[in-house]
């Protein structure tokens, strides 16, 4: 990654955080929930051909509340059985057992002392950010239920990189969803697809070399 690099915007779930199929696998198994039902919502409201009012969208977009969601959510549900599933907060389920990791987030502060800002760009599906340690990390922050806005469209990472008064080529955005990626690349943003913290740091590599580390500091 060339060192012309001026900002990095960092993704939430899956980037920050440890990865969301691992709390999902932890939520089916402890909430009784068939696998493949929640599959099967999740590629009609969020695959390639959902609707842009689907109610994952309307979630991300703030235009829907996290317990209207949930509603929603629970009436699609089906245990293994086949059964509908009973009343719960579903959606909070989901992400219990996420964890924020501390290889991205050593990551971020070593960009930091490089001379990099770093930033944070994320869809929100309703629930409350520990502010403590992103307002540490990321300037700016954008949310997406906040800004009325959510990736991939163009206009989000728009408002991200003007936030940063910097040029798009000038900004790396990391997610671990290859379409936000796309979406990026087609406002004019280098992109970096996050499998792990390791590969992550790799992609910067040359420009972290001579910075001191976290774990130095």
């Amino acid at each position: 990654m060339s060192s012309v690099m001026q900002a990095v915007l960092f993704d939430y779930g899956g980037v920050v955080t440890t990865p969301i199929r691992d709390s999902i696998a932890s939520w089916t198994t402890a909430a009784g929930v068939d696998p493949q039902s929640f599959s099967r919502v999740l590629k009609r409201w969020l695959g390639r051909h959902a609707s842009p009012d689907s109610p994952i969208h309307r979630l991300e977009r703030g235009e829907l509340s996290a317990s209207e969601f949930n509603i929603l959510l629970t009436r699609e549900l089906r245990s293994p059985s086949g059964d509908p599933v009973p009343p719960g907060d579903y959606l909070r389920g989901m992400f219990a057992a996420s964890k924020v990791d501390e290889g991205t987030v050593a990551l971020v502060r070593d960009l930091r002392a490089a001379g990099v800002r770093t930033g944070l760009l994320s869809n929100s599906w309703g629930f409350s950010y520990d502010r403590t340690l992103l307002d540490e990390l990321f300037d700016p922050i954008v949310i997406s239920g906040e800004v009325g806005m959510r990736k991939p469209e163009k206009r989000i990472f728009d408002l991200a990189v003007g936030r940063l008064g910097l040029a798009p080529g000038d900004v790396v955005f990391v997610d671990d969803a290859e379409p936000n990626l796309v979406g990026a690349r087609a406002a004019g943003l280098r992109t970096v697809l996050h499998k792990d913290a390791a590969t992550t740091r790799a992609a910067f590599g040359e420009l972290l070399q001579h910075a001191p580390t976290s774990a130095s500091r």
